[in-house]
């Protein structure tokens, strides 16, 4: 069992708070900087992070950029030129073809040194600049120190080797690479994506449900797959304390509409829902007893099944007491949906629009992920 906390670790609860922290460890970075993302703007905060990254190179650290070809797109075409002529290495993860667009690097990382990291959902634009409740999105991360940080480097070399996502033929028979768990002294190493081969992330989250007797769940998009649903409802009926806060307001109202068509269910079980008011919800964070997780994956098909994912997975019961603590803060500035409240606002059009939603991303997105992977 993993009881030991990171050597030195630090929550990230705003834009305010990750991107200082995150652009003072690429200036201190003296020997190489990995940096991947699914978002990356060429906005004021993009340029900023563009700099530092050049700066980074000419002290001559090791500098690679990847970015996901399609959450990160129009570029102006010399953006990335003052790093890339110095030495620097930019890739773009999957270049948009129609026949395969629908498998992203949704994965946020960056690794200082081989050592000093950062997981969580912040990308890299200025939606996330703010403290969460009177501006910016409202997310979380976490820079920690730690033996992880070389396997985190190792994860972000395969990746850009296979940045160009050149699958062998029949590639959705064989059991995919890119899913593999990784346990260090302090912590585990969950990567997540397309092809055979259970996801690692889904497959400790179940385990630790088993028992569980406090569940705290953050989730920007929350679409689990039917077991993940029924582990959670089996332990609200058992007693547990479980607790989910989910977007009030969301980026992707598709995804939204698809959530709440489950409301019902889980309200009916005990569940607790909260919804997040103040700004777009687009944290991610799973506290179970002495068991936290934290990283880039939501608990929908597209994180669980398509998508490239990373989560980082912490037992120790000090850490853990840390992360109910962000959570609380962040329930602080929720509205807690009530059962019959939420009968009664439910018309027969909402209803209509939750089950397509739900209909869309559970049977018709998948279905395409897979047929983009032949």
């Amino acid at each position: 069992m993993i009881g030991v906390k990171p050597k030195c670790y630090k929550w990230l609860r705003t834009g305010d708070e990750v991107f200082p922290a995150m652009l003072d460890a690429i200036g201190n970075a003296g020997r190489s900087v990995r940096l991947e993302t699914y978002i990356f703007s060429w906005d004021e905060l993009g340029v900023r992070f563009r700099d530092a990254l050049v700066a980074a190179r000419q002290r001559g650290a090791q500098v690679q950029v990847l970015l996901d070809a399609l959450g990160s797109q129009y570029f102006p075409a010399n953006f990335w030129t003052p790093l890339t002529s110095i030495g620097g290495e930019v890739r773009w993860f999957n270049p948009v073809l129609i026949k395969r667009f629908g498998f992203r690097d949704h994965r946020k990382l960056l690794v200082c040194d081989g050592q000093t990291a950062f997981v969580g959902g912040f990308n890299i634009s200025r939606e996330y600049q703010g403290d969460g409740v009177k501006t910016g999105w409202c997310d979380l991360g976490l820079c920690f120190e730690s033996p992880l940080g070389a396997e985190l480097a190792a994860a972000f070399d395969d990746m850009f080797a296979r940045a160009d996502l050149q699958h062998k033929p029949f590639a959705r028979l064989r059991r995919s690479s890119a899913k593999r768990d990784v346990t260090a002294e302090d912590a585990e190493l969950l990567l997540s994506g397309p092809g055979r081969g259970q996801s690692p992330f889904k497959r400790r989250l179940r385990r630790d449900l088993v028992r569980a007797q406090s569940v705290r769940l953050i989730a920007a998009y929350f679409l689990p797959t039917w077991r993940i649903r029924r582990d959670l409802i089996a332990r609200a009926r058992a007693g547990a304390r479980v607790q989910l806060i989910l977007p009030a307001r969301s980026d992707v109202r598709l995804s939204q509409l698809a959530a709440r068509s489950l409301y019902r269910r889980f309200l009916k079980a005990g569940v607790e829902i909260y919804e997040y008011q103040p700004q777009v919800l687009h944290a991610k964070l799973i506290v179970i007893d002495d068991v936290v997780y934290v990283g880039s994956s939501n608990l929908d098909p597209r994180s669980l099944y398509i998508n490239y994912e990373l989560m980082v997975r912490f037992q120790n019961p000090s850490f853990a007491a840390e992360a109910r603590s962000v959570f609380d803060e962040k329930l602080a500035f929720c509205r807690r949906i009530e059962l019959e409240a939420w009968k009664r606002s439910r018309t027969w059009w909402s209803k209509f629009q939750q089950r397509w939603a739900y209909f869309l991303l559970v049977r018709v997105d998948p279905v395409i992920a897979r047929w983009h992977y032949k």
